[in-house]
């Protein structure tokens, strides 16, 4: 069976969303006969519901204001297109590039798709001719060592793991001797979502963190925080936490094509200065995918 082209994946993922802005856009169009400031006042409304949040929503209403002023656009259907850029330019970022050996830290709370996205990053990567490990990093949660340990057995990959309750510190450093071993291309490391408050939690982020620095520090780093696309604007309060403790690279959006709060990417983009850099729209191996603004955009609306 052929596989989905990119562009039609995102689009998939995003019909809720689309579905959503597209109801209440078609009324806003109807109700117009130009464009004028009620006009973007009541575009505004929609983006702020659609999940983007006042500061975004202001930001590319204010930006859509001056291209209308620019451009002389008068009829509201032509709003569509000149916003689909807007939102295509603040979403625009250098895809990843990765050098090898790549240590991958994964973070995010429990059940936004971690362990998952773990899973599909490992088989995107090895069907790439990498060499992969993961490491079993979230100790805490029950069977989530197994959890994973199936993901790299889907994607053909090993996995390092330890007892449940282990130190993840120790783990990781397994890992990294594994992985040195074993010249792997990539490291991808599972946390823990939940610890018994958020300060142990962070803190031992920060304890992997400095494993992985002292015991392959030519190792190239890349942090992903994973987020539940279905959480909306939490979205955000998820990601300022984590930020305290790791550096946060890329956002892995998850779980896309369940819900209607796809906007929520241009809030990440636009508040924190995190790009998305992989989006997963369903449940095959193949369904996280690499970010790509323009089609995003265009899928979007």
């Amino acid at each position: 069976m052929p596989m989905i082209k990119q562009e039609n994946a995102t689009s998939h993922g995003l019909n809720k969303t689309r579905k959503s802005f597209a109801e209440k856009f078609a009324a806003l169009t109807s109700a117009f006969k130009r464009v004028d400031e009620n006009f973007l006042e009541e575009l505004e409304e929609i983006l702020i519901l659609s999940d983007m949040g006042v500061e975004t929503s202001a930001y590319l209403i204010g930006a859509l204001r001056s291209k209308v002023k620019q451009e002389g656009i008068e009829k509201p259907e032509a709003i569509r297109s000149a916003l689909t850029d807007i939102i295509a330019e603040l979403l625009a970022g250098d895809a990843p590039n990765y050098e090898s050996p790549t240590v991958m830290l994964i973070v995010g709370v429990n059940g936004v798709g971690k362990t998952t996205a773990i899973g599909k990053l490992a088989h995107r990567f090895k069907t790439q001719g990498k060499q992969v490990v993961l490491a079993a990093g979230d100790t805490f949660r029950a069977a989530a060592g197994e959890q994973l340990a199936k993901w790299g057995k889907n994607a053909n990959v090993p996995v390092v793991k330890h007892h449940e309750g282990t130190d993840p510190g120790a783990v990781v450093f397994d890992a990294v001797q594994s992985a040195k071993a074993k010249n792997a291309d990539f490291l991808i490391c599972d946390t823990a979502g939940r610890l018994h408050n958020k300060q142990n939690l962070m803190e031992e982020l920060e304890k992997i963190d400095r494993v992985i620095g002292k015991s392959w520090p030519e190792a190239h780093r890349t942090n992903y925080l994973v987020v539940d696309a279905a959480t909306g604007q939490n979205a955000l309060v998820q990601a300022k936490a984590f930020m305290e403790s790791v550096k946060i690279d890329g956002i892995i959006l998850t779980k896309l094509d369940g819900t209607a709060k796809g906007g929520m990417a241009c809030a990440i983009k636009k508040t924190l200065g995190i790009p998305v850099v992989y989006i997963g729209v369903g449940e095959k191996m193949e369904d996280l995918i690499p970010f790509d603004a323009d089609e995003f955009a265009s899928g979007l609306l």
